[in-house]
């Protein structure tokens, strides 16, 4: 008796991240963990919604600069991480995977000058709670 044919039709390539990936995984669980909207009230009013050019998502920019942290990377080598894997792209915020570059490494030198100390000390703040064993905030 021979093996049955395995069904070998290629998936789209815009799958639901959140239907695909691991719900175990470090980065997806984290993903529901950090509490988003403390970034975004927090930096809104730090960018003019009608002059320059458009930002980029607090949430993205936020998210890599904990993922630059957790993996001890470069700007560089985190915004190319990102586009390579679909937990980091969950984690911060994509709901489907993109091919693509979301943002160059010097935006987050610009993000990170914009938020300035106070901005780097909350979201230290956050990943602490995030990482605290008792669940206690």
């Amino acid at each position: 008796m021979t093996a049955k044919a395995k069904d070998q039709n290629q998936g789209n390539l815009y799958f639901s991240l959140r239907d695909t990936l691991n719900q175990r995984h470090p980065f997806f669980v984290l993903a529901y963990k950090i509490r988003c909207e403390i970034f975004e009230n927090a930096f809104k009013d730090l960018y003019c919604p009608d002059n320059g050019c458009p930002y980029k998502p607090i949430r993205l920019m936020v998210g890599l600069l904990i993922q630059k942290h957790l993996r001890n990377s470069s700007d560089e080598l985190v915004v190319e991480e990102w586009s390579e894997n679909p937990y980091f792209q969950h984690f911060t915020g994509k709901t489907y995977f993109v091919a693509d570059y979301q943002c160059k490494p010097s935006e987050l030198m610009h993000f990170r000058k914009i938020i300035g100390e106070k901005g780097l000390e909350l979201i230290l703040e956050e990943s602490i709670r995030t990482n605290n064993k008792d669940g206690v905030d």
